[in-house]
């Protein structure tokens, strides 16, 4: 039987963990091959919503990357984004995820090796867990 390969959904903030995933990509850091980025402009604009959607859509994890909480350049943005990650974990309870399954890891632009090393971690927590148990198939 063939070893489980998760689909893990990053969202990167563009203006620091973007940054971070960039040096890791220039530095050759090992990374494994079962996640997609999508760039975003801020972690507080990833709404529940998306995070839901993306498990409804197949996502086995979703990592959210944004700025430390003091570094951020939209004031109080990974604050929020914190608050909405808390929020989700609740609501996935609800519909039978593990609250492993979303995980928010705060990288500036310098940390490539901390980037690498996060994604690594956060899929093979996910490979751990197995698949998602919520699917909404089109």
């Amino acid at each position: 039987m063939p070893e489980f390969q998760p689909k893990i959904l990053v969202f990167c903030c563009d203006w620091c963990a973007y940054a971070g995933a960039d040096m890791a990509g220039v530095r050759h850091m090992s990374i494994q091959p079962e996640f997609v980025v999508l760039r975003t402009p801020c972690a507080a604009q990833i709404d529940v919503e998306y995070i839901m959607e993306a498990f409804g859509n197949g996502a086995d994890g979703v990592l959210i990357v944004g700025c430390h909480p003091t570094d951020c350049h939209h004031v109080g943005g990974a604050h929020r984004a914190q608050s909405r990650v808390a929020l989700t974990k609740i609501l996935m309870k609800q519909f039978g995820l593990e609250s492993e399954r979303l995980h928010m890891e705060g990288i500036e632009a310098t940390e490539g090796i901390k980037y690498a090393q996060a994604v690594n971690d956060f899929i093979q927590n996910i490979k751990k867990l197995g698949p998602t148990p919520i699917r909404i198939d089109s």
